[in-house]
């Protein structure tokens, strides 16, 4: 395996229902830094779609940062996703959450006709066109295959995503807990993680093998 490998991190909050899934993000970095790897956390710096009670599941009439809410997993050592420089990275590592479908692109409120953040897609696209692995748990895959066209990922077997992805013009294959599907093609690595119904363990395994495999590519 190929350590020392930089890799970019892009969160979308923090909190699975308006924003990045914690335990997937933490157990990302902590993969990436256990195999050897470096990381830089990056998120958009623009509003949250909105704030939701994560002990209710209410929507709460406030408004927050994705940026300034990601940083709280970062322990504040984040930067914003206009910094992001496709050279400066070996590979990237979107987690799951809500947030990727709220608040980086419109997937869960338009669907296969979702609307990308223009940001967002520029970091994906410049990764594609160098060539360099781009990793997506959970509901993240269904990012990906918005933007790459004809990308082959997985989001384990929920039905209404995995018809959007084919939607979108991508494939979708199913997978089971800790199976990653390796798109070797456009270089894309995905796994379900809390698309199925998971324990924090299986999470960990998920995003285990998810980088190990991004950093072998």
């Amino acid at each position: 395996m190929n350590t020392n490998k930089k890799i970019a991190v892009v969160l979308s909050g923090s909190g699975v229902y308006d924003g990045s899934e914690i335990h997937e993000a933490t157990l990302s970095l902590y993969a990436i830094s256990k195999n050897g790897g470096e990381y830089q956390i990056f998120a958009p710096n623009i509003d949250q779609h909105h704030v939701v009670n994560h002990l209710t599941g209410e929507e709460m009439n406030e408004t927050r940062n994705v940026l300034v809410e990601a940083a709280r997993i970062a322990r504040g050592e984040i930067k914003d996703l206009t910094e992001f420089d496709a050279n400066d990275f070996d590979a990237i590592l979107f987690p799951g959450g809500f947030g990727v479908a709220k608040n980086l692109c419109s997937l869960a409120f338009d669907g296969a006709d979702c609307k990308v953040n223009s940001g967002v897609e520029k970091v994906l696209k410049e990764m594609h066109k160098a060539s360099k692995p781009i990793a997506a748990i959970c509901i993240a895959p269904a990012l990906i295959a918005k933007v790459i066209t004809g990308a082959e990922v997985t989001i384990g077997h929920d039905e209404g995503t995995a018809g959007a992805i084919e939607a979108m013009g991508s494939h979708h294959k199913q997978a089971g807990h800790g199976e990653v599907v390796i798109d070797r093609k456009n270089k894309i690595v995905s796994t379900p993680c809390y698309m199925l119904d998971a324990t924090i363990a299986q999470i960990g395994e998920g995003a285990e093998n998810v980088v190990k495999t991004l950093m072998e590519m």
